[in-house]
């Protein structure tokens, strides 16, 4: 494999900004359809640095919860953004039931996802899971504050994902990454690490690209 430059990085352009569209009109007895969130997404290289712009949403997906969120500690840069089920569930233990936790995590992360977008802030979603269930809920709640939307797949190796389930499901979301199909989810630019890949990536940030002198 070619050794890549010591030094680059990737700049996604502020303009990038999320599709969406209203509802389209009521057919008689039929409810609306849900609005179109596609945008024109771009696949991105690996690379020693990303540069997305502020406000951005990033969705983190992995088989592996454990090397998801090692990624997240290691390179984003402002760690305030990063919003997890796993950090709310931790902040709930032992003050709501055990039967109400789960409902209840959920319910403040997407309050404080929603609340992070609606005053334009950064937002880094550690994906719970690997459906396009959860990457759609995300993306759509982006999508009315036309926030950019990001994703990056980091691959596991396979003893190392748990649910058995989650290999179909990555095997359609690895195909559509590759094919650049997820334009379509509402992604503007999506990523893939495995290997070497995973360490040579220092930093995310969320910041403006410098002015030229």
């Amino acid at each position: 494999m070619p050794t890549s430059p010591s030094t680059r990085s990737v700049k996604i352009d502020s303009d990038e900004r999320g599709g969406w569209s209203s509802d389209r009109p009521r057919r008689d007895g039929a409810p609306p359809r849900p609005a179109d969130v596609a945008v024109r997404g771009r696949v991105l290289s690996p690379t020693d640095e990303l540069r997305y712009s502020p406000g951005s949403l990033l969705v983190i997906v992995s088989g592996s919860p454990e090397e998801r969120d090692d990624f997240a500690r290691r390179v984003i840069e402002d760690r305030s953004s990063v919003l997890s089920l796993d950090k709310v569930r931790g902040l709930l233990a032992g003050r709501v039931p055990d039967a109400e936790a789960e409902e209840r995590a959920a319910e403040l992360l997407d309050a404080a996802v929603l609340k992070r977008l609606e005053a334009g802030e950064t937002v880094v979603v550690p994906a719970a899971g690997v459906t396009p269930e959860e990457r759609e809920h995300y993306v759509r709640m982006a999508a009315p504050h036309r926030r950019p939307c990001h994703l990056i797949l980091i691959e596991a190796v396979r003893d190392r994902i748990s649910d058995e389930d989650a290999h179909a499901a990555l095997n359609k979301l690895r195909s559509a990454l590759d094919a650049g199909r997820l334009g379509g989810e509402g992604f503007n630019t999506s990523l893939r690490l495995g290997g070497k890949a995973i360490d040579d990536l220092k930093r995310i940030a969320f910041r403006p690209a410098p002015r030229d002198e």
